[in-house]
């Protein structure tokens, strides 16, 4: 950059979600509009309206003062920058805007405006309208995650896996299993977030130390109707320090994160070459590396993994801002200007980046096969062990199907080649052949069960109908 163009810049791009190079990895268009510094004055603006309007109806200001009031909270008619000389020289985030705000309202009207409110009932007030927006905008991306999710593990129920534990082979599965196992955690979340709404959408508008003194005997009826122009609910009491409301939004959306993180994490492992099971979705134009141009890395999950570490670190911000003084603490607000975004910023985009992937998702299922197959004799152990186990008991038959498996591991031999040579173990096994137990795909278990349990539930709760199986 020269000289001059680093002079002319007004260095407003401080934070990676608004960068212009890494941004969209970490922010999505919906959740820099939700939380735009611009955007959140106007927000306050209509609140303030709202405020006027409602107490005009319980007669605590004169209605022409109120309309007043209302046609003027248009952020046309603002002066940000005085607004920010304002923040500045008064060292308040909001008196600025109310100062330019009253002289927009004109002299009479000007008066009026902020009546009986304090900061805090404002700026809570507008920050549960922005926690509004952003489940607003994960419940329809949500929706067509497990919409898909659905499909998928239904087409794939009966698909023969390799189940692994610790990293290693465990048993055979339907790959529908796995995942079944995203879609019912998902589905908690959904339910999570939506019951989240009645605790945590609530109006603040209780006055400086929460007594709501100043709006006389009429504070209760203020509430609801500034609630209702708001779209909002009524807590019983004020919250300004009951900090659990934006706790619970921003570790529920950092739980969900956690989920996609799973997820991402897992089609980034299988998509190693060595597994090769699944592939996340790539487009002709996409580049992995600047020096091999071979690589399709899975980068997108990777992505969504930082997501999920980084949401998981808000929580503990969100956490400490439920600890507060008194009736208030603004301790417990500056963190939280902090985290709720942040955390909204980070869900959205790891959310959107699975929501594509999974749609885009190639699943490899002749090499789902053919893993399984790989590794039959050693992830068949179980069956084994419970067939000698109707002769020789179930402990028993763990020492001796242990002794032929690692007899087998050692000399890199097959486990039923070595069965084989003990007639007495064959003799015991009658009338189950050697091959039968060896078969993986006869032995899923309740794979299919489980997961066409889980898809009918995921169903039920999105209210679809099924409409025949995933392209």
């Amino acid at each position: 950059m020269s000289e001059t163009q680093a002079g002319s810049c007004r260095h407003e791009r401080g934070h990676i979600t608004d960068s212009r190079f890494y941004g969209n990895r970490y922010a999505t268009p919906a959740s820099r509009r939700i939380f735009c510094d611009i955007c959140r004055h106007q927000r306050w603006l209509d609140i303030e309206a709202a405020l006027a309007l409602a107490e005009a109806e319980v007669d605590l200001i004169p209605r022409r003062v109120a309309d007043q009031i209302a046609t003027s909270a248009v952020l046309s008619n603002i002066d940000l920058d005085e607004v920010q000389a304002q923040i500045e020289s008064s060292g308040h985030s909001l008196v600025g805007l109310l100062r330019a705000f009253e002289t927009a309202c004109g002299p009479e009207a000007g008066q009026f405006i902020h009546y009986g409110a304090t900061t805090q009932d404002i700026q809570d007030t507008g920050q549960t309208l922005e926690m509004r927006d952003v489940l607003d905008e994960v419940k329809p991306a949500l929706d067509r995650l497990l919409t898909r999710l659905a499909a998928l593990s239904e087409r794939h129920a009966g698909t023969v896996a390799l189940g692994r534990t610790h990293a290693q082979p465990a048993l055979p599965m339907g790959f529908g299993l796995k995942l079944s196992s995203w879609l019912d955690e998902l589905l908690r979340h959904r339910e999570r977030l939506n019951q989240m709404r009645a605790r945590v959408l609530v109006v603040q508008l209780f006055g400086g130390s929460g007594t709501m003194a100043a709006f006389g005997d009429r504070g209760p009826q203020l509430l609801e109707r500034v609630a209702a122009r708001l779209g909002l609910r009524v807590p019983a009491v004020g919250w300004h320090v009951a900090r659990d409301r934006v706790a619970e939004f921003v570790t529920g959306l950092a739980m969900l994160t956690g989920t996609l993180g799973r997820i991402a994490d897992e089609v980034r492992t299988l998509s190693r070459p060595e597994f090769n099971e699944v592939r996340e979705a790539w487009w002709h134009g996409k580049v992995g590396s600047s020096t091999m141009p071979h690589k399709r890395n899975p980068e997108r999950c990777e992505q969504v993994v930082v997501m999920a570490r980084l949401a998981a670190a808000q929580s503990g911000l969100a956490l400490a801002a439920m600890i507060g003084d008194h009736e208030r603490d603004s301790r417990s607000l500056r963190l939280e200007w902090a985290c709720v975004p942040d955390v909204s910023h980070y869900c959205l985009a790891a959310l959107g980046i699975v929501v594509e992937s999974v749609e885009g998702l190639t699943i490899n299922t002749d090499r789902l096969e053919r893993n399984v197959v790989a590794v039959a004799d050693q992830v068949m152990s179980e069956r084994l062990m419970l067939v000698l186990g109707r002769q020789f008991g179930k402990q028993h038959a763990h020492e001796l199907t242990y002794q032929i498996t690692q007899e087998a591991f050692q000399q890199g031999r097959r486990v039923r080649d070595l069965l084989a040579e003990r007639p007495d173990l064959i003799s015991a096994m009658a009338p189950t052949t050697i091959e039968e137990i060896f078969d993986p795909g006869s032995y899923l278990g309740a794979s299919a069960e489980l997961t066409m349990r889980t898809v009918a539930e995921a169903r039920k709760r999105l209210g679809a109908q099924r409409t025949g199986s995933p392209a």
